[in-house]
């Protein structure tokens, strides 16, 4: 049996223990394709609030690259202290937690003035216990300066930019409302890595039209960009979002289960050990799930996953 190379084990290896990763929302933050810069709506798969177990946002202000000024940043880093500090606790009481990354989570935490962005940055790396940074974004939301920044940030920190891949297909990246194409994904996660920032990239799998050929392409492509770390889930379709129309018109029909399970059993044996594992699948267990319902119980989901990798002499 071969042990598949985790976030975690990758953790555990370099500090000598666990680290827990603190996700954190902070109001005012959005992303370019639901302000409307590029495209309106948000990604045709976005519920944002059922990706992010800490999301607050319900405020009518939002930053942007060209904000001239940002009048909720003391009610920003104070969000952010309530946020961390309430789960710090949890996971030390539950869990004996020692060290602790700081996740920007929800929306596109690069998409802000780089002063609003180095003030919030800085008080979480002030945090007791922080060994750094996991940056939640997109490659059409950063910038050079905020590159420089987090590569000053990088020589003492871990710092993680977590990019939004989702597919390396420009006719997928269109069908989905993503705003941009895979040649800015490529730009972008190229320009990251030379600064030695670590990347990790994010995959769906059972996007429209894609079927298991091209899923499994969109993980080489995505080795090839040298990316440190992948995340791969299924799409699945909540209320509230563009593609609910999609499947309501029966335009759409999500991944089953056993494809999905085929395709991401394929996917962790193409991928080298010098890259870990962030995810491998997601879920929802409340209502606004609509489809497919096996993504209602992640519990079970991993249960099967890790079966089928049993027999391939894998352990997750």
């Amino acid at each position: 049996m071969k042990n598949i190379e985790t976030i975690g084990r990758y953790w555990k290896k370099k500090y000598g223990e666990k680290v827990y990763k603190v996700p954190i929302s902070i109001s005012g933050f959005t992303c370019p394709n639901i302000d409307g810069t590029v495209a309106k709506g948000g990604c045709s798969f976005c519920e944002n609030e059922s990706f992010s177990p800490n999301q607050v946002d319900k405020s009518k202000f939002k930053l942007n690259l060209f904000s001239k000024e940002n009048p909720y940043l003391d009610k920003q880093l104070l969000q952010l202290k309530m946020q961390f500090d309430a789960t710090k606790e949890r996971l030390q009481n539950k869990f004996g937690a020692k060290k602790f990354i700081v996740y920007f989570q929800s929306f596109t935490n690069t998409y802000a003035p780089l002063d609003t962005l180095k003030a919030l940055y800085t008080k979480a790396l002030g945090f007791d216990d922080v060994i750094g940074l996991s940056i939640g974004t997109r490659t059409d939301c950063i910038t050079d300066e905020t590159l420089d920044y987090l590569e000053e940030i990088a020589k003492t920190k871990e710092v993680w930019l977590e990019y939004g891949i989702q597919s390396v297909y420009d006719e997928t990246l269109l069908k989905i409302n993503r705003g941009h194409d895979f040649a800015n994904i490529q730009e972008w996660i190229g320009k990251t890595k030379k600064r030695n920032l670590l990347v990790c990239g994010h995959l769906v799998f059972g996007l429209p039209d894609e079927n298991q050929e091209m899923m499994l392409k969109g993980v080489e492509e995505t080795i090839k960009m040298g990316v440190d770390s992948i995340k791969i889930h299924p799409l699945y379709v909540v209320k509230n979002t563009l593609l609910t129309n999609e499947y309501r018109k029966g335009r759409f029909e999500p991944i089953s289960e056993e494809e999905y399970i085929d395709t991401l059993v394929k996917a962790i044996k193409m991928i080298p050990d010098s890259i870990s594992l962030s995810r491998i699948t997601a879920g929802i267990s409340d209502s606004t799930l609509l489809s497919p319902s096996w993504c209602n119980n992640k519990h079970r989901q991993m249960y099967n996953i890790k079966k089928e990798l049993l027999k391939e002499g894998l352990v997750y």
